[in-house]
């Protein structure tokens, strides 16, 4: 199955947490979009391996994308080696993507950097002919994404560009939600954790609305860029 846009995230929740309202818009617009957990979550503060399988399940339902897979990489502790590239080498190529999205360069959890440049740099090796993989038996094609892109996660990085997602947060908000041992719950016995206050689940509406009033829209998501972001006329910009 080839893919417009393959959104591959650390940890399950990430995709959701940091572009769930491009992915929204997109899936509308027709586009085939997937995802790509790399780890499981398992070291997470709140909740299990298997609440978070159910989880990244229902929150993509939310967001209509076609498909999700989990690499089953060791949270916390992958590391971004030929092992770990290859393998990701492997959807890469089976998806075919014109565009992927990922982690933030860099980032308050260790994983979302590693995240980063294991996803970028697996999408350049994926291109070179000499890098064998296969997968189900049969020899892979060499496949190079068009573009890179990077969202924004817990650190304010400024955006290279943003994407009025405006419409498409109720969306969002249902994928995130679906992660219920993870948010903000008042009732629940869990220990705290960063993304558990109150504060950060209003975060995300708060963030969002400030990136769009700053280019006239009601919600935006910032991306950042490996290369220049280029337009094909001054009238292309919104």
């Amino acid at each position: 199955m080839k893919l417009d846009i393959l959104a591959i995230g650390s940890h399950p929740d990430d995709v959701e947490l940091g572009c769930g309202g491009t992915i929204a818009k997109e899936v509308h617009n027709g586009k085939k979009v997937g995802i790509i957990d790399l780890t499981r979550g398992e070291l997470g503060t709140r909740g299990t391996a298997e609440t978070r399988k159910e989880e990244a399940a229902d929150g993509a339902k939310f967001l209509g994308v076609v498909v999700r897979e989990n690499m089953g990489f060791a949270d916390g502790f992958f590391m971004n080696d030929k092992a770990h590239q290859l393998e990701l080498i492997k959807m890469i190529r089976k998806y075919q993507p014109e565009i992927v999205l990922c982690n933030a360069i860099e980032d308050r959890h260790i994983d979302h950097g590693k995240g980063s440049q294991l996803v970028s740099d697996a999408c350049f090796l994926s291109g070179l002919i000499k890098v064998e993989t296969e997968l189900d038996g049969k020899a892979q094609e060499q496949w190079r994404p068009k573009f890179v892109y990077h969202y924004i996660q817990w650190k304010n990085i400024e955006p290279d560009f943003v994407v009025d997602v405006s419409g498409f947060m109720e969306t969002k908000i249902k994928a995130i939600r679906a992660y219920k041992t993870q948010f903000f719950d008042p009732e629940s016995k869990a220990p705290q954790t960063p993304i558990s206050s109150k504060n950060f689940t209003d975060s995300i509406d708060y963030r969002a609305r400030d990136l769009g009033r700053l280019i006239g829209a009601e919600h935006a998501e910032g991306f950042t860029v490996e290369r220049y972001a280029a337009v094909k006329s001054l009238f292309d910009l919104v």
